[in-house]
C-alpha cells in the first residue's frame, strides 16, 4: 500500500507526462534517483482518464518491466494519446481529465478442472484476470465487476474482448487473477 504523498507524486507524474506529451509528442519520464526507492522498483499499472464522468481512455501494464515511476508516465501517456477507441486527447480537454492509476500485483495463474469450477474461484471486486488463448490476450481490471457483477457474465465479456467469442470453451484458457491498489485525484469541490 502506497501512503498518500506516494500515491499523490504518482498522480502527479501521470498528469505530467500528459502535459509534456501536449506539448512534445512523447512521454515525461521522471529522473529516476529523485523518486523514491518503490517507484525505483519494477512495477505494473494501468492509467484511466475520465472526462465529466465518461472514460476517455485506459492502458496499462500487466507484467512489471520497468521502474514503476517510468511505467505510470508511459502508460499515462499512452491513454491519453494512443488508446485506439479514442482521438488522442486535445489541450482544451486536459483540465477537464481526471486520472485513475490502477497498480497491480504480479498475476497468478489460476488451476480450474472446468468453467464452473473457474467461475467458483473467482473473487468479484477483488480479481483483475487475465486470459489468453491461440494468441488472443484481454484482461478487465477489478473495477470492471462494478459493471458486469456476475461471474459469468465477466468472463463473457472478458472472452468477447480477446476475440475469442462467448462460446470458446475454458479449457483452452490460461487464466491469471491479480490484485490492484486503485487511486485517482480528487473530483473539484471533494478530497
Amino acid at each position: 500500500m502506497y501512503n498518500a504523498d506516494n500515491r499523490s507524486k504518482l498522480l502527479q507524474i501521470a498528469r505530467g507526462s500528459i502535459a509534456f506529451g501536449l506539448e512534445s509528442g512523447r512521454p515525461c519520464l521522471p529522473n529516476l534517483e529523485s523518486l523514491p526507492d518503490g517507484f525505483r522498483k519494477t512495477g505494473a499499472s494501468f492509467v484511466t482518464l475520465s472526462n465529466r464522468g465518461v472514460l476517455r481512455g485506459c492502458t496499462g501494464s500487466i507484467v512489471a518491466r520497468r521502474p514503476l515511476g517510468w511505467d505510470v508516465a508511459e502508460n499515462a501517456f499512452s491513454t491519453a494519446f494512443k488508446d485506439a477507441r479514442f482521438t488522442p486527447l486535445e489541450a482544451a480537454e486536459f483540465p477537464q481529465l481526471l486520472i485513475e492509476i490502477s497498480l497491480l500485483s504480479t498475476p497468478r495463474e489460476i488451476t480450474f478442472i472446468n468453467e464452473a469450477d473457474l467461475l467458483d474461484k473467482l473473487q468479484p471486486y477483488v480479481d483483475g484476470l487475465v486470459i489468453s488463448a491461440m494468441g488472443h490476450k484481454a484482461t478487465f481490471l477489478p473495477k470492471v465487476w462494478e459493471n458486469l457483477r456476475e461471474p459469468r457474465q465477466f468472463l463473457n465479456e472478458l472472452k468477447v474482448k480477446a476475440g475469442l467469442g462467448v462460446d470458446y470453451s475454458t479449457a483452452g484458457l490460461t487464466v491469471s487473477r491479480y490484485r490492484t491498489e486503485i487511486f485517482a485525484e480528487p473530483v473539484c469541490g471533494q478530497g
